[in-house]
C-alpha cells in the first residue's frame, strides 16, 4: 500500500484561501499517488510538481519575487537510502523539484573520471544540467503570476518608502510558505520540498528547501531485543524561516531524534522543536519564529504495521492533505491554532496533530 501527504507551507492563512489552497493539495495527492508500480521519489516528485505548477502556492509558478522581481526557487528531494538532490537560487525551470530529482538520479551514477557527483546545483549551473539532461526550461519572466507580481509590488513599494509597520512585518512573515511532500511505500520512504522563497529575498538567497539535512529527510532503521524487532521509516518535510531551519538542519535533527527515542513522537516532535529551533531562533533575535512539518512514520514489527501521519507548526495555520491507494480520495484541511492565546506568554505555540494512515 502507498500513503503521501502534502502541505502547502506553515504560515497564516486567510479563510478566503482555502477553498483553492485545498484543492490545490488534494489536487496534488491525486497525481502523486501511482496508478500503476511506481517508487516512492516518483510519488513525492509527482505531488509536489502540482503545487510548483498552481499559483497560489509559494513554489514554481506562483514563487514570491526576489527584490529585483525575478523567480528564483529552492528544492530538494530524498529516499530512506541516503539518496539526495536539489537545486537553489534557479530560474527558467519550470519544475524545481523535477531537475532536483534528475540531479538525485545522477549521484548514483558512477564518474568516468570518478568525479563525485553532485548533490546540489545553483543557478546558472542547475539551469545548464536542466538542459543537459531534457527538464523542461522556460522564460524566466513567464513563471512570474499577476498574484505574485502585485504582491511584490506592493511590499516593494513600502520597502523603498521604509514605510515598515510592525503589523507590515507580521503580514509579510504570514507570505513565506513553503510546499512539500512526504510517502511511503511498503517500507520505502521519501520526502520532498520546494519554495520560491522569502518575498523581497536578496537574489541568490538559498533556504532550507535547498540544503541538506535542513528542508527534507527521510531515514529507515530497526530495532532489536532478545522479545521484540521492529523495522521503523520516517520522512518528514519542513516550511518556515529558512535560514533558523538550516542552521537547527531541522529536518535531520528530527530523523536522528526519532531513531534514538523510544518515546512518543508526539513527545520526540516537541522536544527538537523546542531545543534545537525555537529557542536558539530566539536568542538570535526572532521574537516568533516561523515553522512546520509534516512527518509520516511507518512501525513495522512480528504483528502489525502502523502509519501515521504528524503535523505541528509554531504559526496560526498550515495547510495539509493526505491520501492512500486504500483511500484515494484526499482528505485537506487547513489547521490552525489560536496564535494569540498560544503565544501571549512567550513559550512556543506548539501545535501538534495526528493521523492514522
Amino acid at each position: 500500500m502507498a500513503f503521501v501527504a502534502v502541505h502547502g507551507g506553515a504560515g497564516s492563512h486567510n479563510t478566503s484561501t482555502d477553498k483553492g489552497i485545498k484543492k490545490a493539495l488534494r489536487e496534488a495527492c491525486r497525481v502523486g499517488l501511482p496508478q500503476t508500480h511506481v517508487s516512492v521519489l516518483n510519488i513525492v516528485e509527482y505531488a509536489i510538481i502540482a503545487l510548483e505548477d498552481d499559483p497560489c502556492l509559494n513554489a514554481g509558478f506562483g514563487s514570491n519575487l526576489t527584490l529585483d522581481g525575478t523567480v528564483e526557487c529552492d528544492a530538494s528531494l530524498m529516499n530512506g537510502s541516503n539518496a539526495f538532490g536539489a537545486v537553489a537560487a534557479v530560474s527558467a525551470v519550470k519544475n524545481p523539484i523535477r531537475l532536483a530529482r534528475s540531479i538525485l538520479d545522477h549521484s548514483q551514477k558512477s564518474d568516468p573520471l570518478g568525479r563525485i557527483p553532485p548533490l546540489l546545483l545553483v543557478s546558472d549551473g542547475a539551469r545548464a544540467f536542466a538542459i543537459e539532461h531534457a527538464i523542461p526550461t522556460v522564460s524566466p519572466e513567464s513563471l512570474v503570476c499577476d498574484k505574485a507580481k502585485n504582491t511584490w509590488s506592493r511590499w516593494k513599494e513600502k520597502h523603498n518608502s521604509g514605510s515598515i509597520s510592525t503589523t507590515d512585518i507580521g503580514e509579510i512573515h504570514a507570505l513565506q510558505d513553503t510546499v512539500g511532500a512526504v510517502a511511503v511505500c511498503g517500507d520505502a520512504v521519501a520526502a520532498g520540498v520546494s519554495s520560491g522563497g522569502l518575498l523581497l529575498k536578496f537574489p541568490g538567497r538559498v533556504g532550507e528547501a535547498g540544503i541538506f539535512g535542513a528542508g527534507c529527510w527521510a531515514q529507515r532503521w530497526e530495532r532489536s531485543s532478545p522479545s521484540c524487532f521492529s523495522r521503523h521509516t520516517m520522512a518528514c518535510s519542513v516550511s518556515g524561516a529558512g535560514e533558523y531551519i538550516t542552521r537547527a538542519s531541522l529536518a535531520r535533527s528530527l530523523g536522528r531524534a526519532m531513531a534514538r527515542s523510544f518515546e512518543d513522537p508526539h513527545d520526540v516532535i516537541r522536544h527538537v522543536l523546542e531545543e534545537e529551533f525555537w529557542i536558539p531562533s530566539k536568542r538570535l533575535g526572532d521574537s516568533h519564529p516561523n515553522v512546520g512539518i509534516l512527518l509520516v512514520t511507518r512501525e513495522e514489527d512480528l504483528s502489525r504495521t502502523v502509519v501515521r501521519l504528524w503535523c505541528a507548526f509554531t504559526t496560526p495555520s498550515m495547510a495539509i492533505a493526505f491520501a492512500s491507494t486504500a483511500n484515494p480520495s484526499p482528505k485537506a484541511f487547513v489547521l490552525r491554532q489560536n496564535f494569540a492565546s498560544a503565544a501571549e506568554d512567550d513559550n512556543m505555540p506548539l501545535f501538534i496533530t495526528a493521523y492514522s494512515l
